[in-house]
């Protein structure tokens, strides 16, 4: 059977991992500093951890739920334990693309993240219980890079991604360079940094007079049927007001050499701050 050690296994995204991981095909050996973790596990779970060294002997691979600030000090901590072709498994690719795991050539490193629900997929919106992160019911698509190791090895990383994020949607192979872009670059330097644009936008009405709750529902009405044109969720196009709103909008607000942010350098510039 393979074995896989799971690190930070009662913090938040570890206990998530490890309920998904409940009655798969692999042994879990659980890894938790924390006291309010471990209870955490055991009171949720009802799953047990073992000490660093037991989940480490003879492992086949190795999950490192933890901080990406982390990760480069608990993978130099770990690698002179792990057997000659051992997986190592981070849950980003900052670390990995900041150079922050060991220097071993002998090792696997097998890097995977969700691209989290879909905003139209309906499952996502159960009522009493929606799945905004992924992971319990709502499908989500995945993306996974074999960093190093051999072709072989991917089927084994692909295999317990889709097990730690399911249920899944797809699964996409892309480069460390490529996740990269996804994230930071994309998902955190583009939309999130809009999306608070757009919350600070609402505030500013809000401020202007516009009742609190009209603006929101305003704004969230109009992110729904906007993004389902602007993505082609729908077929659709915007009015001449809108598109000209737009034209002049767009240099209002964004600077003209705002796309290089996916440059190489400013997105290592990026994953250095938050590593």
């Amino acid at each position: 059977m393979t074995s896989i050690a799971l690190l930070g296994a009662g913090g938040k995204m570890g206990a998530r991992l490890a309920k998904n991981l409940q009655g798969s095909p692999f042994e879990v050996r659980h890894v938790e500093v924390s006291q309010a973790g471990q209870e955490r596990l055991l009171n949720e779970l009802g799953i047990h951890c073992c000490s660093i060294d037991d989940a480490l002997q003879g492992v086949d691979a190795v999950i490192l739920a933890v901080p990406d600030t982390l990760i480069g000090r608990i993978a130099a901590d770990i690698s002179p334990k792990l057997a000659s072709g051992t997986m190592v498994i981070t849950l980003d690719a900052a670390a990995p693309f900041a150079g922050h795991l060991p220097q071993r050539d002998d090792l696997v490193y097998f890097v995977t993240h969700p691209c989290h629900p879909n905003i139209f997929n309906p499952q996502v919106h159960v009522e009493g219980s929606p799945d905004y992160f992924g992971g319990l019911r709502a499908p989500q698509s995945i993306v996974n890079a074999l960093m190093q190791g051999p072709e072989e090895a991917y089927v084994l990383g692909e295999s317990i991604a889709k097990l730690i994020y399911q249920p899944i949607e797809r699964s996409y192979r892309v480069t460390v360079e490529q996740m990269a872009l996804l994230e930071p670059g994309l998902s955190e330097t583009v939309c999130a940094t809009l999306l608070d644009v757009m919350r600070e936008a609402m505030d500013e009405v809000v401020a202007r007079g516009v009742p609190a709750d009209a603006a929101r529902d305003f704004l969230l009405g109009h992110m729904t049927i906007l993004s389902a044109v602007i993505f082609k969720q729908i077929p659709g196009q915007f009015s001449d007001a809108c598109n000209k709103a737009i034209t002049f909008g767009k240099p209002r607000l964004m600077r003209d050499d705002w796309k290089k942010i996916f440059d190489r350098q400013e997105i290592a510039d990026s994953i250095q701050r938050i590593t």
